[in-house]
């Protein structure tokens, strides 16, 4: 164990429960939205930093980089097909859905948003939508949780359950506490220390090795810097991009920001930001070949590149751009989950007249309980790699939300049995596609993608058209 760099992940853990504290201080007597939205009020950069750590989670420091060191630079087309959809959903999807979300009702959460959409008193949506964010949340939460399981055993020597457990009690503490505006807010921090971290330490591994002062190993697999060297890893990377369409704890800053033209500022710092960090993942992974040789596990190719670099109190500030990256995505997806359920399950199902004070409440506990799930999960040594469990909740919510989430944006006709038989449909085709059909090489979210988006229009048509006070929605969103 080195103390220097526990004193460091000591320090950084003490500063992320303070930020939770101190918006628990500040936003005592707030409503949900405040808990669940941060009352609209975010800035362009902590919106668009927020945005993106809360995708990039431990995945791109280890998943990505290690899918990259073990088969090749093929895999970095899903690098290429995230870089594309992240930008066109700023572009084409943030600024409709900031708009359509304050029309339908003021919606603070995406299932909420789409009952709202179509003027719906059926509460069936919202309740399909609560269970795949449930379920999702806690697998994709799960992946977070084994990262940093990971990086305290390879850093510390600590047993891999006693820091997941540590790392999830950090995570509820803050997310518990102050809600939407602290995990936007550790999110903001957590997502520069990740650029730091990403832009040093490849940089700084690629000059010793051009300076002759690393030897680089020369002894890479067959095609290792092949970018074509099967079509599937194109298909299948580019179909991550569709990903972004219908990630709740993504598009739900969309809905936050304080303006439109905050956003435009937004979607020029996320995507910015988003195109360096995924660039730097990438080299993280070649360069790490290069420097590093063969390793036992590649997951750790980013651990030990900046361990072997850094002195150790170096090595700690940047290692801890794991745990940012871990805990930026928990958070984010451990309150979209208790929103979902608070939101659009609890008060409209079980109690009408619960209070703010209930609900928050409500949300809390539901924190709670999906972070001990994804602990069990991700303890259990069957569980899956890092990369797999983020690709297997990627691909459901992609796939179940997308389709759902662009047709209500877009198309006038669209009505709420498409949206609801869509949802079913791209979450059910990806399920049994991941189940049955894996072996041949396609991501799931693409079949599931597919029929979600058709399903959803043979639905709407055949439902009939929508009534004139839903289409009248729609104008006033798009004037």
């Amino acid at each position: 164990m080195n103390f220097a760099e526990l004193a460091v992940f000591v320090i950084y853990l003490v500063a992320m429960v303070g930020i939770g504290f101190y918006f628990f201080l500040k936003s005592r007597g707030g409503n949900e939205k405040d808990y669940f939205l941060g009352g609209r009020q975010m800035g362009p950069w902590v919106s668009a930093l927020s945005a993106g750590a809360s995708d990039m989670s431990a995945w791109v420091l280890m998943g990505l980089p290690a899918s990259i060191y073990a088969a090749g630079v093929s895999k970095a087309w899903i690098a290429i097909g995230l870089m594309i959809g992240y930008a066109l959903s700023w572009i084409f999807e943030a600024p409709r859905l900031r708009r359509f979300s304050i029309e339908a009702d003021d919606s603070i959460t995406i299932p909420q948003y789409l009952t709202n959409r179509f003027l719906s008193k059926s509460k069936a949506l919202q309740i399909v939508c609560a269970v795949i964010f449930i379920v999702a949340y806690t697998v994709y939460a799960a992946s977070s949780i084994k990262a940093c399981g990971t990086l305290f055993n390879t850093v510390l020597g600590m047993d891999p359950t006693v820091a997941m457990y540590l790392a999830a009690a950090i995570i509820i503490a803050y997310t518990f506490l102050g809600g939407f505006s602290a995990v936007c807010w550790t999110d903001f921090f957590q997502g520069m220390l990740m650029l730091a971290a990403l832009m040093i330490a490849p940089i700084f591994a690629w000059s010793l090795i051009q300076s002759g002062a690393v030897e680089a190993n020369t002894a890479f697999p067959e095609h290792f810097w092949s970018l074509t060297a099967d079509w599937r890893d194109i298909v299948s990377g580019l179909g991550w991009g569709l990903g972004y369409f219908g990630m709740p704890h993504i598009i739900i800053r969309f809905m936050s920001i304080r303006s439109d033209k905050e956003l435009r500022k937004s979607s020029a710092i996320g995507i910015t930001w988003t195109l360096i960090i995924l660039t730097m993942s990438v080299l993280s992974a070649c360069v790490g070949r290069m420097f590093l040789g063969e390793i036992a596990d590649s997951s750790t190719v980013f651990i030990q590149l900046t361990r072997r670099i850094f002195p150790p109190l170096v090595s700690g500030i940047l290692l801890s751009a794991i745990l940012a990256a871990s805990m930026s995505t928990a958070d984010s997806q451990l309150l979209a989950a208790s929103s979902a359920f608070a939101s659009d399950v609890y008060k409209p199902v079980f109690r009408k007249k619960a209070s703010d004070h209930e609900m928050l409440w409500a949300g809390r506990i539901v924190v709670l309980a999906i972070s001990v799930a994804a602990l069990i999960i991700a303890s259990n040594p069957n569980s899956g790699t890092i990369m797999g469990l983020v690709e297997n909740a990627w691909g459901v919510f992609g796939a179940a939300f997308g389709p759902a989430i662009l047709l209500s944006l877009f198309w006038r006709k669209f009505s709420f049995a498409g949206a609801t038989a869509g949802i079913v449909a791209g979450a059910a085709v990806d399920i049994l596609w991941l189940m049955t059909l894996s072996a041949t090489g396609i991501y799931e979210i693409i079949p599931g993608f597919i029929a979600g988006m058709i399903v959803a229009v043979l639905v709407s048509k055949a439902s009939g058209e929508p009534s004139k006070e839903v289409e009248a929605l729609f104008d006033r969103a798009t004037r």
